[in-house]
């Protein structure tokens, strides 16, 4: 605002304005004025009087009974809010106008500025004045060779006698535009191809023959998301893919840690270019099939993608060989978008019937549930209710809590489960939850997501986890609770085809197999080659006895041990787990590592390891990097080097099973098979099998896992079968 502006605005002068400030207040600037008096009050008095000093020498002359009252009472109010709403002008500033003139930014400095930060929604917004000319090529390492727009040939391809004129190059980037519905078969509305210089646009509705000359492409596919376009395309045809390069999977490997691998951030970073998101696309211009005449925007909005892509996998290529990743991502990551396509197509067949059956079992123990914790309480309350379980718990119930805050006492499950000894209603509470999630998320959740197959089809994610594991949404099966029997009874719900049972293999302890080979202790590594129980052998290395002499809890403490190093616990961690004093856990944890030296080496040179370069890197050469290894307060910096400590072997097994993946899917189809991957959890693949076929079945899939990676010691894959998910356990 001028001067001129803050008249028209206002009727006010800049310099009145602060007394405007002084009587209506600002909350943003924590400023009170005059309670009751608002800004057309005090506008109005200020055309009267001028000032605040002149209204408080006149409040004779306020005419509102009201008005005079609050003004009268609020002098001092008054003088404070205009005192703290002026600019205090005498501080000795120098300045010279000059460095002042808005200029245009250095967009390089800016994008590295928003990449460090993460501040994926200014980048995307990020627009240059200073874009080369639509002649020039975009502004790339010099060694990348461009393919620019302008030297494309577009061919609109509508019809089945023209898609021999399709020429592959030996990548071709591919973008396939429809509905990713999962539920259902996906509408596919476009299917664009880039072929080194020439681009196609093809409505598979009038040229369904593209879905053969793909199969018969004999080229590698290049993209971005690639899995989303294989899925669709799979949907319609038994197509089966060699991928050359996926920019958003070359993204994560190049970088685990971030929140956002779209096209169009890629294209802000690499390119210094704005590209459009593809729903943004289509809120603007509706669904392609809906377009009719505007096919060609469609195509213009492709060809710009495909380019995008192309020019960003030059420049991630050069990347990936600098670090020395080719093995992470040519080996393991390109060839498992596929595999989890395939996965996705094939669902898993759920009994809609048990399902609901469940359901109204669990609406009946939860009810039985509720009562009981009503009872314990003295009280019906709302259990889901935060502030009202504290107030029952730690007040009335007078159980030992945490801090209060202003919103009340934490109930958080950690909360609870340092309590639960105190009282009955917590372990009720905790099962309430347990319970009322299932039904929430598995039963009410999960039965919109059955297709009219008769199926469901999770969503599996290959760029979410920070230690390469891969993720699953929409359901998450990997995440049905299961240390409750009735949580695991939800498995039942999960059913093979006709004519089919499942197969499941689930690996044999692999995080301490690859610990024991990673740290090269002699010690694990000769109790795996026995074939010796692991923890019962810890147990026994440990307390200096025979291995008959180990109690249960002696092995259980083993046991907590054995995975908590992996972790990185601490012995105040350990000291939770284990229900022990801090002081007995510290003993246990010295005595470990007393007794399996190389491991403690293994873990202080992750650490030192990290601390030097920042990342660390799995037995295939993934990295993660660990930004809370040099952190400045301890609490981080403790989470850094426990990250640091577990990453490798974490990431090195999440390595391994994806490797049996490809194998086992590799098997199956190379053998004429008819049997399918349908499922990995955690360290467990199902293979939906047919009856003839199952014997083979079992063989090739304990063969290909154990046989994904050599280690010092023998990978174990333990073999099951069942009519149910339940069953396979």
């Amino acid at each position: 605002y001028a001067r001129d502006a803050m008249l028209e605005r206002y009727g006010l002068t800049p310099d009145q304005f602060i007394d405007l400030k002084g009587l209506m207040g600002d909350n943003s600037d924590n400023i009170p004025g005059i309670p009751g008096i608002g800004e057309k009050t005090a506008t109005k008095l200020l055309l009267q009087f001028g000032s605040v000093e002149n209204l408080i020498a006149n409040t004779d002359q306020i005419s509102a009974k009201g008005v005079r009252t609050k003004v009268e009472e609020g002098v001092q109010l008054a003088v404070m809010s205009k005192r703290l709403a002026t600019i205090n002008t005498n501080v000795p500033i120098e300045i010279d106008l000059e460095e002042y003139k808005l200029i245009d930014p250095d967009y390089n400095k800016l994008i590295e500025m928003y990449k460090k930060l993460e501040f994926n929604r200014f980048l995307k917004k990020l627009k240059r004045t200073d874009e080369p000319e639509e002649s020039e090529p975009q502004i790339v390492p010099a060694e990348v060779v461009m393919i620019k727009a302008e030297e494309i040939t577009t061919h609109m391809i509508d019809s089945d006698d023209k898609l021999g004129e399709i020429s592959f190059g030996d990548h071709t980037v591919i973008k396939v535009f429809g509905d990713n519905s999962h539920l259902a078969d996906p509408d596919i509305e476009g299917i664009c191809l880039l072929c080194g210089k020439d681009f196609y646009y093809i409505d598979p509705q009038n040229a369904p023959g593209i879905y053969d000359v793909l199969q018969g492409a004999q080229t590698s596919f290049t993209g971005h998301g690639l899995k989303r376009d294989y899925y669709m395309l799979m949907r319609k045809q038994d197509l089966s893919f060699e991928t050359g390069f996926d920019t958003e999977i070359a993204q994560y490997v190049l970088d685990s840690g971030r929140s956002d691998y779209s096209l169009s951030i890629l294209c802000n970073e690499y390119l210094h270019t704005s590209l459009q998101e593809e729903e943004t696309f289509k809120e603007e211009h509706g669904q392609m099939s809906l377009l009719g005449d505007h096919s060609t925007e469609n195509a213009e909005y492709g060809l710009a993608l495909c380019v995008a892509v192309s020019n960003i996998s030059s420049i991630q290529k050069n990347l990936i060989a600098e670090q020395g990743l080719e093995k992470v991502l040519y080996d393991i990551e390109l060839p498992l978008i596929e595999v989890m396509a395939g996965m996705e197509k094939e669902g898993f067949r759920c009994d809609r019937g048990y399902l609901e059956t469940f359901g109204d079992t669990l609406d009946g123990e939860i009810e039985n549930l509720t009562q009981d914790i009503y009872e314990r309480a003295g009280e019906e309350f709302n259990i889901r209710s935060t502030q009202q379980l504290g107030e029952i718990l730690f007040e009335k119930m007078g159980l030992p809590a945490g801090k209060k805050t202003k919103r009340g006492y934490s109930t958080s499950a950690e909360v609870l489960e340092k309590i639960r000894d105190k009282d009955p209603i917590v372990d009720k509470v905790l099962e309430y939850r347990t319970l009322t999630k299932l039904k929430s998320t598995y039963v009410e959740g999960m039965l919109p997501l059955i297709g009219a197959d008769g199926k469901v089809r999770a969503h599996f994610n290959q760029t979410v986890t920070t230690t390469g594991r891969i993720s699953c949404t929409e359901p998450n099966l990997q995440n049905i609770p299961v240390r409750q029997e009735l949580g695991r009874k939800l498995r039942n719900a999960f059913v093979p085809e006709e004519a089919c049972t499942l197969v499941g293999a689930d690996y044999s302890q692999i995080e301490l197999r690859v610990l024991a080979h990673m740290s090269g202790d002699e010690a694990l590594i000769g109790a795996f080659e026995r074939g010796e129980d692991i923890h019962r052998a810890t147990a026994a290395n440990v307390l200096g006895i025979e291995e008959k002499d180990v109690t249960p809890l002696d092995r259980s403490r083993a046991k907590a041990v054995n995975f908590g190093v992996i972790y990185g616990m601490s012995a105040f961690g350990l000291s939770s787990e284990l229900h022990i004093t801090r002081k007995e856990a510290e003993e246990y944890i010295a005595q470990y590592f007393a007794k399996h030296p190389d491991v403690r080496s293994f873990m202080d040179e992750q650490v030192e390891t990290c601390k030097e370069k920042g990342f660390v890197t799995t037995m295939m050469g993934r990295k993660r990097y660990i930004k809370e290894i040099k952190a400045s307060q301890y609490m981080v910096r403790q989470i850094g080097e426990r990250l640091a400590m577990n990453t490798p072997i974490q990431g090195t097994a999440a390595d391994i099973i994806k490797i049996a993946m490809i194998k086992v899917y590799r098997a199956l189809r190379e053998e004429g098979m008819k049997s399918r991957l349908i499922l990995q959890v955690h360290d467990e693949l199902i293979i939906n099998t047919y009856l003839e076929e199952q014997e083979r079945v079992e063989r090739l899939l304990t063969e290909n896992m154990e046989s994904a990676c050599k280690l010092a010691v023998k990978l174990k894959a333990d073999l099951n079968e069942g009519d149910n998910w339940y069953k396979l356990k």
